[in-house]
């Protein structure tokens, strides 16, 4: 069977896609269990002859990190961290969401900066594989001493203690199901709590998770708006390479050619148009979703340099002897991004609404409401509702959480990122963007029926027969939610 290895090679955002989706099993490499080993014996030999305090493995935690703490209660200073720092609530963090904060996890620490065991690893290793998920709450974290709270709640499990979604994702106490595995729990050891406790992989597994749906949703975006931009009689010329050449942004260019090429052999978008021009929800497409394409360009590249980074405090360095308090938990980097990923596929949903309202609006010898007979039948009049309160929702959502900061620590953790907020919020705003898209596609494939016998491109008309299969087409009133949520399924499966 097939394996990832944990090894110090970059891991990619395509490759953790391919992970997920092919529910590949975990193993670390030789390389990441000698860094393992390397930095955990350094650190106990460190700590046979501590010259000096150091934080959170011979002190307490945030402002008590000036109390010192006895040898012979360093396990328990660890195991009281995890405990005590489980402070999450609300809803619970989404199983996909859990398995790539373990993956995320899992790499951090083989780096051999963090002073775990090999055996914590290897046990979180056994926790992906086994699809054996502590529950997580999305609430609670500050994103800056790393995602203390859920990933508090993500360590419980290691401990005997929490909760976990075992086999047939049944929630049960974590301690029945270590026992059913014969499995003991472990004992932390100096750092350990921390190593666990500090790090963003809350964060960025949400970040990792939206950014590769908001890469899926903009390849939807372009397929559908090309759809909608046929139905709608609309004009081919602002998608000329010379337009978008002389402006030069990468991602208005793809745009471009990407609409040219779905629309290629169309026989709605070749003909004679009576209109001069098209509204700018179709006419500036290119650079719509273009400043989104090279938004989701950047995000990866901050994300990316995430997960490929251990995260969390003190950072032990074994060759150069040294153990450093510092602060690469803190999320702002991925934060702002984040923000800023919420607010680029807010604007797919955003001009999608504005597709959606043309469709329906009665122009260019379309019905009103996109249904034969309008006045006794409403049609698809309230779909463009539901859209537009959606994509209010998602204005809302765009609120930037990085902006924030409210002190905790009695002021030792005085500048905090949000990056949590921000990360569980993008989330929200995604799944609103992949909804109005569906109701977009589904007010296109309608509107298309209309033009007939005149037809789109041979892509986009098997799109719509794939389609076809899942929804139909509207020839009187009907309950409508049920062909919206078909929708939003259609675009998951593709």
């Amino acid at each position: 069977m097939e394996h990832h290895l944990i090894s110090a090679e970059r891991l990619t955002i395509a490759r953790v896609r391919e992970i997920l989706e092919r529910r590949l099993p975990l193993a670390l490499s030789d390389d990441a269990r000698r860094r393992i080993v390397r930095c955990r014996e350094y650190l106990d030999r460190k700590m046979e002859h501590p010259e000096r305090p150091i934080y959170g493995i011979t002190t307490g935690f945030g402002s008590l990190c000036d109390i010192s703490v006895g040898r012979d209660e360093l396990s328990r200073l660890q195991r009281n961290l995890v405990m005590s720092h489980a402070c999450g609530t609300g809803e619970r963090v989404p199983s996909e969401i859990v398995r790539l904060i373990l993956l995320l996890k899992i790499q951090s620490l083989s780096y051999g900066y963090s002073g775990v065991q090999l055996r914590t690893v290897e046990r979180l290793v056994e926790f992906f594989n086994r699809d054996i998920l502590p529950v997580i709450y999305q609430l609670g974290s500050l994103g800056a001493s790393g995602d203390l709270a859920p990933l508090a709640h993500m360590s419980l499990p290691l401990l005997g203690s929490g909760r976990g979604r075992g086999v047939g994702g049944v929630v049960r106490p974590a301690a029945d199901l270590l026992r059913e595995l014969g499995w003991e729990p472990l004992e932390l050891q100096s750092k350990e709590g921390l190593a666990l406790l500090n790090g963003t992989q809350f964060m960025s597994a949400y970040g990792v998770w939206s950014l590769i749906a908001a890469q899926r949703l903009s390849e939807w975006a372009d397929r559908i708006g090309a759809l909608s931009l046929d139905a709608f009689d609309g004009r081919i010329e602002p998608f000329c390479d010379q337009v978008h050449l002389i402006r030069a942004h990468k991602g208005q260019l793809t745009t471009a050619r990407a609409f040219r090429r779905l629309l290629e052999g169309s026989e709605l978008i070749a003909r004679p148009k009576q209109h001069v021009q098209d509204p700018y929800s179709f006419r500036c497409i290119p650079q719509v979703h273009g400043a989104t394409k090279d938004t989701i360009d950047y995000v990866g590249q901050v994300l990316e340099t995430e997960i490929n980074s251990p995260t969390d405090n003190p950072t032990v360095f074994p060759e150069e002897d040294m153990v450093v308090s510092a602060g690469n938990f803190h999320g702002q980097p991925i934060a702002l991004a984040m923000d800023f990923l919420a607010i680029a596929v807010a604007e797919l949903g955003n001009i999608s609404e504005r597709r959606i309202y043309k469709l329906i609006s009665g122009a260019r010898d379309l019905p009103k409401f996109l249904v034969a007979n309008p006045g006794l039948n409403s049609g698809f009049m309230i779909p463009q509702y539901t859209a537009a309160s959606i994509v209010s929702q998602s204005k809302g959502l765009c609120m930037p959480a990085s902006v924030d900061s409210i002190p905790s620590s009695q002021g030792q953790e005085d500048h905090v990122s949000m990056g949590s907020n921000a990360a569980t919020k993008l989330r929200r705003v995604v799944l609103n963007t992949e909804r109005v898209l569906a109701i977009e596609l589904f007010n296109a494939a309608q509107a298309l029926e209309f033009r007939r016998p005149a037809r789109t491109s041979p892509e986009l008309e098997q799109l719509v027969a794939d389609y076809r299969r899942r929804v139909p087409f509207i020839d009187n009133d009907e309950v409508m939610f049920p062909h919206i949520a078909a929708s939003v399924e259609f675009l998951r499966e593709r």
